[in-house]
């Protein structure tokens, strides 16, 4: 496999071209972003926490039945994937109050749901990813309604998969963000990463947050929270 051009350069990722149309290497930095992207930094190791994470964690996630992007990790930082269109819907699914949530609708973090919610925003970085439902993500024609029962239904099996999977860990699933793209024959994969990035995960005794809160809240210890979920991942894969 030969890696090509680089086609693409977002906040955590960069994206190459291969001599396969159908496949790219996603190579992951170590660069951080929050608040829109106001907030800038860096978080050492990130890059490789995210890439084997993710790959791990996505390998479950077929197993489960739920397809994806992932072909193959090929170093510690890149990884080849299927080439997609990403659909311009961020999913979130939310299991207890936190973020956003607690903010917006004006309550505490903590609050645990007697079941899961899901929410959408409009991937579009100038308009700042509004939130919006599915008549308006229809009306723009960001999917179609049998799309969007799709990303539903494997969106409400990875929130299944990743408790299970975490609680096993001694951590608990709070909330994350998923995306979702279309390989070349139309097909939905779940796409882009599963990672202390895109999830907030807190110790299931202490509620000790390790995860990208960290860097959002200034609270320190960010490199030392992302290798502790990493380890654990790591330990429970090798029982």
């Amino acid at each position: 496999m030969q890696k090509l051009e680089q086609i693409y350069e977002g906040k955590a990722k960069k994206v190459y071209a291969t001599d396969d149309p159908e496949l790219v290497i996603v190579d992951y930095k170590d660069d951080a972003t929050a608040l829109d992207g106001l907030k800038k930094g860096t978080i050492v190791g990130k890059g490789v926490i995210n890439n084997q994470m993710t790959n791990r964690l996505m390998v479950k996630m077929e197993k489960a039945g739920i397809p994806t992007h992932f072909v193959k990790e090929l170093s510690q930082r890149e990884t080849l994937v299927k080439k997609v269109s990403i659909v311009p819907l961020e999913v979130i699914i939310r299991n207890i109050s936190a973020g956003h949530f607690a903010s917006r609708y004006g309550v505490e973090e903590g609050i645990v749901f007697d079941q899961p919610t899901i929410e959408f925003s409009y991937k579009n970085d100038d308009l700042h990813d509004p939130l919006l439902n599915e008549y308006h993500a229809l009306a723009l024609k960001l999917a179609t309604r049998e799309e969007i029962d799709l990303i539903k239904k494997y969106a409400f099996g990875v929130n299944e998969v990743l408790k299970a999977f975490w609680a096993e860990c001694g951590v608990t699933l709070v909330d994350f963000k998923l995306e979702f793209g279309k390989t070349a024959d139309g097909t939905i994969v779940l796409a882009d990463e599963i990672s202390p990035d895109t999830c907030r995960l807190w110790d299931s005794k202490t509620h000790e947050k390790l995860d990208k809160d960290r860097f959002r809240r200034d609270m320190g210890g960010v490199e030392d929270a992302y290798a502790e979920i990493m380890k654990r991942l790591l330990d429970h894969d090798a029982d």
